[in-house]
């Protein structure tokens, strides 16, 4: 048993029951008001205990208050599953044989899915993980915006809508928290490129700030009730966000967080600011403790030693750690001290068909140019997979996320698998991630997987990007095929048998190939049903539904944070001068032709949309209108849609996108079925944040509602009036 458990034990269950005129502290007692329990809990804590509370004690976690039976907090990565167990000290794995778990897919597939009830599903199952193994906060998700395509950590987050990323990340916190487990939203804010991230200090205007890169973490906090929220390193107005004046303000005051507010690990870099500015909890910082000689290293943290310092020699007071301490409590307080939570569950048959059902409609079917897709058996006797990542992993590594799973299907099992004894599969690695400098290996691959066209009917190619491209603290340099893979399709595509193109990874690389070839699906991570999944798929035993979270350019540079912007600025700022116009928005604006659209993707049957019903075409604030559409199934396969509700404003004071998503809805439909896709839309669904007023504002007029099944492709319009 743990020490934390043991004290535990003792202080909370059996000291109590010594006597039985013995009243049970009101903190100890479940039945009452958490914020009666706080404020018991905070009067009973000595100074000393106070200020160790709010620093770590080792990589993962931070010390409770033994003598009152309130255990340490405990916390660990995990966008994509539980990290492993780490050394207490280090970085290094603490090598255990029962800390594996289930890889989830990465949140760019599960935005893909456009589907609430997957977010809820995927934040849940993972709660379930992080429970059973002793975890009090799990660090996910992640949900800053895809500013541009060559940002290493936008597998790790939910594309470029802030509405989408907003709507999905509340579902996942309401589905982590349901097991009494904290989810902890990253990273506030503006956390859009690894390139310079410890320093750069990001210049963008306050409507562009609310707009696209706050709107996320607004909805998440406030509709998803988020308890805790991490910082993001680089510089906003000058202060690192670890410590910001400006975003305490609108985390704590504006949106009224209750939560505990934490450092990225070495994101902490000022004593002072730190205790003014609502930094609550302290992770990583970088003292180089343990090789100086120092008997504790966490007493150097800024908010230990220093923080006691000040408030003994009188020259700060105690309001603000009371406060933080108060926070941390109510977090312990509405987890490990939580005895309605359960023991939770890992790497469980149930938590395998999570996964595989969310990777199931994440997959984006791009183009399927003469219905090729999904492969016939009885045409297709013979088919040649190419590709390295036919058989890689995508679990292990790209940096926070990198998970130890239990196991993770490859796609070349599953294509084999799937397939059965009377189709011929043949694998030909094609390209090298291993030795990308060695020209001779990769001609040798690329020779080897060419000439074995001409003995197949049909060519799968997997590639994209892997985890040495997708990672923390890494951004790409440009969007040329990594490995030299555009050669290698376009030496596929010359032996003139079809070539069905599929990539990984959370961005796009430049593909000058794309209309010489007939079908393309995008599979971004998919955990450890990844392979099942994807082959599944093409073999059409399921109907593709996912849609783009994302806009792919035909070329990155055309992205507007690349065109308008700076990146990655001058190692001091960066400007963001594309200003709200970020994806889709930018496309819209300034005519840009991308390779596919945001929302974009095809399935296997066809959708007709009918005429829009609408409850009123004329409200006023406070009022909340209902549309109503039919979609009906017109194919001869089951299927789902998504149905995409984007607003458009016919007269404003300010410059608007185009278009803005505000509504989407998931519909699952048999052949000739008909249903009904329900959006609401109230006021603050056609407001814009007014930099002079400094608030949001919803200005009377007429607006457009479009409606279709991507940002390019609309169906229906409807217009209505605010009065």
């Amino acid at each position: 048993m743990k020490v934390r458990n043991i004290f535990f034990v003792f202080n909370a269950i059996i000291a109590p029951m010594w006597s039985v005129k013995a009243e049970t502290p009101a903190y100890l007692n479940d039945n009452l008001n958490i914020e009666v329990r706080v404020e018991d809990a905070l009067s009973r804590l000595t100074l000393e205990e106070k200020i160790a509370m709010i620093h770590a004690q080792s990589k993962f976690s931070s010390p409770g208050v033994p003598r009152l039976g309130i255990p340490d907090l405990i916390v660990n990565d995990g966008p994509q599953g539980v990290r492993e167990e780490l050394l207490w000290d280090s970085w290094d794995s603490a090598c255990q044989t029962n800390d594996s778990c289930t890889s989830y897919p990465a949140l760019t597939s599960l935005a893909a899915t456009w589907n609430r009830k997957l977010a809820y599903r995927q934040g849940r199952s993972l709660g379930e993980e992080f429970l059973q193994r002793g975890k009090d906060v799990a660090l996910a998700p992640g949900i800053n915006i895809y500013r541009h395509p060559h940002c290493g950590r936008n597998f790790e987050y939910m594309g470029e809508d802030p509405f989408l990323a907003g709507v999905m990340a509340a579902e996942i916190v309401k589905g982590i928290q349901s097991n009494g487990v904290a989810a902890c939203v990253k990273h506030l804010a503006l956390n859009n490129q690894e390139i310079d991230r410890h320093k750069v200090n990001v210049v963008v205007s306050d409507r562009a700030l609310h707009e696209i890169y706050l709107e996320g973490f607004r909805r998440a906090i406030i509709d998803g009730g988020a308890w805790s929220v991490m910082g993001a390193y680089n510089k906003y107005r000058g202060q690192f966000c670890t410590h910001n004046e400006y975003l305490n303000k609108i985390l704590k005051t504006d949106w009224k967080f209750d939560g505990v507010f934490m450092s990225d690990w070495g994101g902490t870099e000022d004593t002072r600011e730190s205790i003014f500015n609502g930094l609550d909890l302290e992770f990583g910082t970088h003292t180089d403790g343990l090789t100086s000689g120092i008997s504790n290293a966490y007493d150097n943290y800024y908010l230990a030693s220093p923080y006691l310092e000040l408030i003994k020699s009188g020259e700060v007071g105690t309001t603000e750690l009371d406060d933080k301490v108060r926070r941390i409590l109510r977090l312990i307080f509405r987890t490990s001290m939580n005895r309605n939570r359960g023991f939770g569950s890992r790497n469980s048959e149930e938590h395998s068909a999570d996964v595989l059902a969310i990777q199931q409609e994440g997959i984006v079917l791009l183009k399927n140019q003469g219905d090729i897709l999904p492969i016939d058996k009885n045409r297709y006797k013979r088919i040649l997979v190419v590709g390295e990542n036919a058989y890689n992993s995508h679990t292990r590594w790209g940096g926070s996320s990198g998970v130890k799973a239990r196991y993770e299907v490859r796609p070349i099992d599953a294509i084999r698998r799937m397939a059965g004894n009377n189709v011929e599969i043949t694998y030909r690695q094609g390209y090298t991630s291993a030795l990308p400098e060695n020209v001779q290996i990769e001609d040798s691959l690329r020779a080897e997987a060419v000439n074995s066209v001409q003995d197949a009917d049909i060519v799968i190619y997997i590639g994209g990007y892997d985890k040495r491209y997708d990672t923390e603290s890494h951004d790409r340099k440009d969007s040329k095929a990594p490995y030299s893979q555009d050669k290698l399709i376009e030496d596929l595509l010359k032996q003139k048998k079809p070539v069905v193109v599929v990539t990984f990874g959370a961005n796009q690389f430049d593909m000058p190939f794309i209309d010489k070839i007939p079908a393309m699906l995008h599979a971004w991570y998919g955990g450890s049903e990844s392979g099942t999944a994807l082959a599944q798929v093409i073999f059409g035993e399921v109907n593709p539904s996912g849609k783009l979270p994302i806009t792919l350019y035909k070329q990155a540079s055309d992205c507007g944070a690349l065109v308008m912007g700076e990146y990655p600025g001058d190692g001091e700022n960066v400007h963001y001068n594309e200003d709200i116009f970020v994806g889709y928005r930018y496309v819209d604006k300034y005519g840009v032709k991308p390779q596919f659209h945001f929302g974009h993707g095809l399935s296997y049957t066809r959708f007709t949309y009918g005429r829009p019903n609408v409850s009123k075409k004329e409200f006023a604030k406070g009022d909340t209108i209902e549309i109503s559409v039919p979609v009906t199934n017109t194919g001869s396969r089951h299927g789902k849609e998504t149905v995409q509700l984007y607003v458009h404003d016919d007269k404003a004071s300010v410059i608007r996108p185009e278009k803005e998503l505000k509504g989407f809805d998931k519909l699952t439909l048999a052949p000739g079925e008909t249903q009904y896709a329900v959006f609401r839309i109230t006021a603050d669904d056609l407001s814009f944040y007014d930099e002079k007023n400094g608030s949001w504002t919803a200005e009377p007029g007429t607006f457009k509602l479009l409606i279709g099944s991507s940002s390019n492709d609309i169906r229906e319009n409807i217009q209505i009036r605010l009065n």
